[in-house]
């Protein structure tokens, strides 16, 4: 480019045709167009967020059956705290070994904004989920956690940023086929007030998600996951406390299978998946990431089947096709280049809720 732009003055000022050397110079001046792949600068998605996706597709989907598995001689939201709390402290830890005081170094805001989402998705979220389990299978617990998407698509419409017809098409075919998949568990003796429960729940921690996008987090991922684990697990402490279910406790009387359920929780539900759900946030499209809510009742209803030994009826395989087709057309969508405009682009999240501090 240099070398052209220095070598077209003498062509400007002399020859025989004034317009014809004026035109010849102005073509050897322009600079030259930066070629076609550099157009669209939006990251394609690696394989980095496929593997996070599937680690929370499957751990997400197994932790309904933990999370039962726990609440049945455990307190819903003391369980939930010592979850969270301790999930929180390891993580903390993990950081303070490998990356000294720095690794934790946040800003005031930043640690404000860490508690809020913490609350709004393990106390309002996760807490939810647990207390109304206490009535409601974990089967159902996951297909009604699957309004999670259609709460995300109303959030960012809300936003201003127009959802595609595609991804909306791709969240009501979904929602079609968990439909199908819980018309049967209905059809039972469900408490109303634990239903309740998990749908407010649902709402709670789509507005988690989408408020995590607009506030600013610490650019550590692992940093913001520890804090919204300690802001989660202590909310869940209060709530627990306030709901009196200190009174009576006996730490004996807790079987060996919830403790072992707590554990799964902490280990796998906690610091692996959770930790991949806060880092999908920042580094992939919120509709793609927003589909974990569909799998994880497949999930779910499969390892019901394979370790419950529940039958498999044709309800189920159908809702389930539908739903992984529904899955199918939004990750096709969020695949697409050319997204760099909107908020749930890679573009946008490749610089993080901490870019903008």
């Amino acid at each position: 480019m240099t070398s052209s732009a220095s070598h077209s003055q003498p062509a400007a000022t002399h020859g025989s045709g004034p317009d014809a050397s004026g035109a010849a110079a102005r073509a050897r001046t322009t600079p030259t167009p930066p070629p076609l792949a550099d157009a669209d600068p939006t990251p394609r998605l690696g394989g980095a967020v496929w593997l996070a996706l599937l680690v929370v597709y499957i751990v997400w989907g197994s932790t309904y059956l933990a999370i039962r598995v726990a609440v049945e001689t455990m307190p819903s939201f003391l369980s939930a705290a010592a979850r969270f709390i301790t999930a929180g402290l390891l993580l903390a830890g993990y950081l303070l070994v490998r990356q000294g005081p720095a690794g934790l170094k946040v800003t005031g805001r930043q640690l404000a904004s860490s508690a809020l989402v913490g609350v709004l998705l393990l106390t309002g979220g996760n807490g939810m989920v647990v207390l109304g389990e206490t009535s409601v299978p974990s089967g159902l617990a996951a297909l009604l956690v699957a309004a999670v998407p259609l709460w995300m698509v109303v959030l960012t419409a809300f936003g201003g940023e127009r959802p595609r017809a595609a991804e909306l098409a791709g969240v009501l075919l979904g929602l079609v086929g968990l439909g199908v998949l819980s018309a049967p568990a209905i059809s039972g003796s469900i408490e109303p007030a634990g239903v309740i429960l998990i749908i407010s729940a649902t709402l709670l921690w789509a507005t988690g998600s989408f408020v995590s996008k607009k506030i600013p987090m610490p650019g550590n991922v692992l940093a913001a996951s520890a804090y919204q684990m300690l802001a989660g697990g202590l909310g869940n402490l209060l709530v627990g406390l306030g709901r009196g279910e200190q009174h009576g406790l006996d730490l004996g009387a807790i079987s060996g299978r919830s403790w072992l359920a707590l554990a799964y929780l902490v280990l796998f539900g906690s610091l692996l998946a959770f930790t991949a759900y806060a880092w999908l946030l920042r580094s992939a499209p919120l509709t793609l990431v927003a589909t974990y809510a569909y799998v994880n009742p497949v999930v779910a209803v499969l390892l019901g089947w394979l370790i419950l030994a529940e039958p498999l009826t044709g309800p189920t395989l159908a809702g389930g096709a539908i739903v992984v087709a529904g899955v199918c057309l939004v990750v096709s969508v969020s695949r697409r280049p050319g997204r760099s405009s909107r908020a749930g682009s890679p573009a946008r999240l490749a610089k993080g809720p901490s870019a903008r501090r």
